[in-house]
């Protein structure tokens, strides 16, 4: 999908709080098990705190608004296909981590990751301006791109060996639109960017590739 289609569609979607209510309504009646590892929310001035003492940049208001509803998912898969949201303190564990492996690399140059072209669809192994909210327990996770960009805000997944991919689809346009389009794919059980919804025996949300 183009770049200027992604956009456009991510521009209509609804609320943060919206999408969530669409979740949490279809994992109650289907996914039990999903349903209550949803964390309460977060106390506003742990997401303060972790925004301007730990990581130190503004939190996009989106991610505030998803962290003031629910402080992530425990360890229970929520975005497809294996993405479990976390919590603000994992949140800031994660970008310390990071961060701090970064610098201790051997071929770690802060000039070079400034120069790498924020609009393309690879980054660096990792940029002190992402911010990780969603992990897959394997040590790769899910990012807010802030750098400046026409992009700003955009979803990137993060893999610990490769560096950081931007995929084109519109769920990954931003966070909104991951909420979006997991709640429409919870509701219609329709196959999203290859992945489709399904519960275990278990009561749990999964994905499937068909």
């Amino acid at each position: 999908m183009l770049r200027g289609m992604a956009s456009g569609m991510a521009s209509s979607v609804v609320s943060v709080s919206e999408s969530w209510e669409r979740v949490e309504s279809w994992l109650a009646a289907w996914a039990p098990v999903t349903h209550a590892a949803l964390a309460p929310p977060a106390a506003r001035s742990d997401v303060a705190a972790a925004a301007e003492e730990a990581i130190g940049m503004e939190f996009p208001d989106p991610l505030r608004e998803s962290l003031l509803r629910h402080d992530g998912t425990g360890y229970r898969v929520l975005p497809p296909p294996f993405w479990m949201l976390l919590d603000t303190a994992r949140m800031v564990e994660t970008w310390r981590s990071r961060t701090r492996i970064n610098e201790r690399s051997a071929s770690f140059s802060p000039d070079e990751a400034e120069e790498v072209d924020a609009e393309a669809d690879f980054g660096p192994w990792w940029h002190r301006r992402w911010i990780p909210f969603a992990a897959d327990g394997g040590g790769d996770c899910l990012v807010i791109d802030q750098r400046p960009s026409t992009w700003r805000g955009r979803v990137g997944k993060a893999d610990h060996e490769q560096g950081c991919f931007f995929p084109r689809h519109a769920m990954w346009a931003s966070l909104p639109a991951l909420l979006h389009w997991t709640a429409t794919a919870l509701e219609t059980g329709d196959v999203v960017d290859g992945y489709e919804p399904f519960v275990t025996a278990e009561g749990e949300l999964d994905w499937d590739i068909p």
